[in-house]
């Protein structure tokens, strides 16, 4: 239970980083909301990994193993998280193509509905996989 708290702890740290990369891409207008979404997720994985190896599970393997399947699994989590992602947002416009007020914040929602579910695969990729001991 201790490290799912770290993990989530972490996580959280990485999720905040991440929807600020998001919202600041977007604002800018440097990308579309799913590729801004996608490059966020990239990025605030390289502070989760660390964080998690140091931290969360106190790794003693030589990153020579942990950083390649870290690699894969931030792979199958940007793969998930992108698709979630882009139907959520999708489905989300559809609903509230209505809504002045919660429109604006479709991508945002649709992120958060993303991360959610996206979650759950990497904390049993993260502690069953990569940092096994």
């Amino acid at each position: 239970m201790v490290k799912l708290f770290k993990f989530v702890v972490i996580g959280g740290a990485a999720t905040l980083l991440q929807f600020f990369l998001l919202w600041a891409l977007v604002k800018a207008g440097a990308l579309t909301p799913t590729l801004a979404s996608a490059v966020s997720y990239a990025l605030s994985s390289i502070f989760n990994y660390l964080a998690n190896y140091h931290f969360t599970f106190a790794s003693n393997k030589n990153h020579k193993q942990t950083l390649p399947k870290f690699v894969v699994t931030v792979c199958i989590g940007m793969a998930l998280n992108t698709t979630l992602y882009a139907v959520a947002l999708f489905l989300l416009q559809q609903i509230l193509k209505d809504s002045i007020n919660l429109l604006p914040m479709a991508y945002l929602i649709a992120q958060l509905f993303a991360t959610l579910l996206t979650l759950i695969v990497n904390f049993i990729l993260h502690k069953f996989w990569i940092y096994r001991g």
